[in-house]
């Protein structure tokens, strides 16, 4: 029987329907659609109401060719969320984690709650745009709309509210709010009291692969489709590409590349040490009791709005063009931090990219082949600061790196990265978070053992590419200037 996958993206969803027999998984894409946020006056939201109407559209696709799923999953990014009111009606669309709303608010929240201890209640890695900046920044600035909230359901959840009319969240996502308690296992309600959070807001938590209700009557009316299980999936899209990994050993590096890049590995207990909170590490929920100590990098975000800028001004370049470009301007000859809080909002990323290398007394990049360059190479030189951070807190020194997602498409920034980390990296599958939304599935309906079962099939159906370092001692050398560099930006920054 075949099951369906929705997997929203920070800049496109799709809907993948799955299928096992005899020779593995196989995976079609029946519908894919933009996800564009929206600006309305000064703040930028999410278009909610258009993701469930994609989503409807998927169930429709499915059933007109005669697909129609025995089961359905959700998963997106984490950290935004939706208030539903007590008559169970949406206070207004979700907020983007781009927009200024939280600017100040960590700051704020570390006046009052020192980071050792919100660090250690937590396990979580302090971004400015975690959800518990933005429910801080509603309570100081629209306090009368989350008095209004009598539900809050992080995004997955809540497209699965309007599917099903039931209120529950997910352990995945529940964990990347800077509001739960890993250690004991539950929202943290002492937090929420000294922050003035409304605690009764928050749903019951489901782990991933539990079933979390069936179509509502009227959504099987409106779209000619009988009932269909909805079950909870690691329902971050980053817990659902780990799920993809294809690894073999219990040990293992990844790297889940797209609109963000998110490095880590597996832990069976959160790492919540004063070496993680000081490398700003991360501690998310995982499936199957795991979890992913990870750290956030801004990604390929910085290329895409590159290339929107370029397209602004009436230069429409593809991406393999872009890359291409790249390719043929002169290597190691300017760096940036793509962590450097001048890339978080939407914008002019070449323009910000000269900014940053003026400042750092670099030589600045004029054409988009050099911009593009300095992209890449400085993403790939990242990784490897990550990759070693990641092996000195696990205490595991790992032979290579797992990539999955979108950005694997991208062969240059695989090789770089094999050359950066002096290791192999080891790319597949690109639709790392739907078809770890599968498996998850799957194992729910009793038709795969475990994710180790799971992560096999997904080695058989999908393969892996090998890329092998090369140009060690040119990339050793570039290491090195990316650090210097760093060093020096965080001195200008003083």
């Amino acid at each position: 029987m075949s099951i369906l996958a929705f997997d929203l993206g920070a800049s496109s969803g799709r809907a993948m329907i799955g299928r096992l027999d005899d020779h593995g998984i196989n995976v079609e894409e029946i519908h894919r659609f933009s996800n564009d946020p929206v600006r309305v006056g000064n703040r930028l939201q999410w278009d909610i109401l258009r993701l469930y109407h994609e989503i409807k559209q998927g169930l429709i696709i499915a059933g007109q060719k005669n697909m129609v799923p025995g089961s359905i999953g959700i998963d997106s990014w984490a950290v935004d969320f939706g208030l539903i009111d007590e008559d169970g009606e949406l206070l207004g669309n979700p907020y983007h984690y781009r927009d200024a709303q939280t600017g100040g608010m960590m700051e704020e929240v570390l006046g009052r709650i020192p980071a050792a201890d919100l660090f250690g209640q937590t396990g979580i890695q302090f971004l400015p745009f975690n959800t518990i900046y933005q429910l801080v920044a509603l309570k100081k600035f629209q306090p009368s709309r989350l008095a209004s909230a009598s539900r809050l359901l992080m995004i997955p959840d809540l497209l699965r509210y309007f599917l099903t009319g039931e209120t529950f969240g997910e352990f995945t996502n529940a964990t990347t709010t800077q509001l739960y308690n890993p250690l004991a296992g539950q929202w943290d309600g002492g937090l929420m009291k000294r922050l003035g959070i409304p605690g009764h807001i928050f749903p019951a938590v489901l782990q991933p692969g539990m079933e979390a209700g069936g179509l509502r009557p009227t959504v099987k009316q409106e779209l000619g489709i009988p009932d269909i299980s909805v079950y909870t999936v690691a329902e971050h899209d980053t817990g659902s590409a780990v799920v993809a990994v294809p690894a073999l050993e219990r040990e293992f590096a990844y790297l889940s590349c797209g609109t963000w890049s998110l490095m880590g590995t597996e832990v069976r207990q959160p790492v919540i040490s004063g070496k993680a909170r000081e490398l700003n590490f991360t501690n998310e929920g995982g499936a199957y009791g795991s979890y992913r100590l990870l750290k956030n990098i801004m990604g390929l975000w910085i290329l895409q709005e590159s290339r929107r800028a370029w397209e602004k001004k009436g230069l429409l370049y593809s991406f393999p063009e872009l890359v291409k470009m790249a390719q043929g301007a002169a290597p190691f000859k300017t760096y940036i931090d793509p962590d450097d809080e001048l890339f978080l909002p939407p914008g002019d990323m070449p323009s910000r990219i000269r900014e940053y290398a003026a400042r750092t007394s670099q030589p600045v990049p004029a054409e988009p082949g050099e911009v593009v360059r300095c992209i890449l190479e400085s993403l790939a030189l990242k990784y490897r600061m990550v990759l070693d951070m990641t092996e000195d807190l696990s205490g595991n020194e790992f032979s290579g790196l797992y990539m999955v997602g979108g950005g694997i498409h991208n062969e240059f920034l695989c090789q770089w990265t094999a050359n950066a980390i002096g290791k192999p990296v080891w790319a597949g599958p690109a639709e790392g978070s739907a078809i770890g939304n599968l498996a998850v599935q799957w194992i729910a309906r009793g038709e795969v053992t475990d994710i180790w079962e799971a992560r096999r099939l997904i080695r058989r159906s999908f393969g892996v590419k090998t890329y092998d370092p090369e140009l060690r001692t040119e990339w050793e050398e570039a290491y090195g200037q990316f650090q210097r560099l760093l060093a020096l930006n965080e001195q200008i920054q003083k």
